[in-house]
């Protein structure tokens, strides 16, 4: 196929967007590993580490900068959209289902010894070996995902969970960046019923990509909150969420960000819509991404949920170079983060020239099969 296709956006424009998609897939990372060491109340934290509680990465799963589940999970939520935009060109355009696939892949990690070369349709991240671990997933991601049937919005699965199972993986839907908002909230809402029926998690899902989203395009996270309160004020059952993200708000205005203040938003309970208005709270304060990271995951509920939440945030705002160095270097997994997120970057700024109807990079097909 011809190289010398022309590139959908400017190359200024793309450098931005790789380097707010790197920011937000490492930031969530990085959150999801500083909050994996935060193992126990925040009593045991502040005596386990001084009277700031959790300041740097420490050992969780035998190695320090070990991610969670979550961020397992994000990892998969990117590869089902890259697949959905590859496999627009056989005339099948419906993310959902690519999405449902992908995460059916990450379950396979949660059972299998390793990868299984038998299967075709793996690409190249369900091969990567170090994701074959069980990382405290969520109950209901791991029953929702047990069989092969598709939870919607009309029969959704596990009708009653409502924690951030769905929440904490559903940031790379604000990535794409070329959708409209409501279409956005929309997937992340769909995509959320595979797992969890709850309408408060999946509307907290849907309100979440809709700041990043708003975040990736270069706009504030005030802006980008009032857009995702826009988005759920039609929808029904949107009150514990809307609610939720106000609380978040208004804590801003009521003094110096503290652990206290963390905990009032509902941080000691795992609650979507809670968890949401943690890591908008702690992005709005943090003077920094690592401020506002060691602000996230200082309480008693979970730390990995809320810091990746805030770290997806911060990550999207600032770009990957606003990042600790220190903590990217111990990070488990960084290069396949970086790889993938740098496909994802290219497949969304120049999907036209990596495939089309009639003729397709081959090793792009390999990495992202179209079956």
């Amino acid at each position: 196929m011809a190289t010398t296709a022309a590139a959908v956006w400017g190359r200024a424009e793309q450098q931005d967007f790789r380097a707010r998609v790197r920011g937000c897939l490492l930031g969530g990372a990085l959150g999801d590993a500083l909050g994996a060491g935060a193992d126990g109340p925040l009593d045991a934290l502040r005596e386990a580490h001084g009277p700031d509680g959790l300041t740097d990465p420490a050992p969780a799963f035998g190695r320090r900068g070990a991610v969670t589940a979550a961020t397992q999970m994000t990892l998969f939520t990117v590869d089902g959209l890259i697949r959905a935009h590859v496999r627009r060109d056989t005339g099948a355009w419906h993310p959902p289902t690519d999405v449902h696939r992908a995460h059916l892949r990450w379950a396979a990690t949660q059972r299998d010894w390793g990868p299984d070369e038998r299967r075709k349709d793996n690409g190249w991240l369900a091969r990567e070996e170090w994701l074959y671990s069980r990382r405290t997933p969520p109950r209901a991601c791991l029953t929702g995902l047990g069989d092969d049937v598709l939870g919607t919005l009309d029969r959704p699965k596990n009708p009653d969970a409502a924690d951030s199972g769905a929440l904490v993986r559903s940031a790379p839907f604000g990535l794409l960046v070329g959708w409209e908002p409501q279409l956005v909230c929309q997937l992340a809402v769909e995509c959320a019923a595979q797992t969890h029926g709850a309408p408060a998690a999946g509307l907290a899902a849907g309100a979440f990509a809709v700041v990043v989203h708003g975040l990736a395009r270069g706009g504030s996270v005030e802006a980008a909150v009032a857009r995702a309160q826009e988005q759920l004020a039609v929808r029904p059952g949107h009150e514990p969420v809307t609610e939720a993200l106000g609380r978040a708000l208004g804590a801003v205005r009521e003094g110096v960000p503290d652990a206290r203040r963390v905990a009032a938003l509902g941080a000691g309970e795992d609650r979507a819509g809670a968890q949401l208005a943690v890591a908008v709270y702690c992005a709005l304060v943090g003077e920094d991404v690592r401020h506002g990271l060691r602000l996230a995951v200082n309480h008693d509920g979970p730390s990995a949920v809320t810091g990746a939440l805030t770290g997806a945030l911060l990550g999207a705002l600032h770009g990957e170079t606003a990042l600790p160095p220190a903590w990217l270097a111990d990070l488990e997994g960084r290069a396949t983060v970086l790889e993938l997120a740098d496909d994802f970057a290219m497949e969304m700024t120049q999907g036209a020239a990596l495939h089309s109807a009639t003729e397709s990079a081959p090793g792009w097909l390999a990495r992202y099969p179209r079956g």
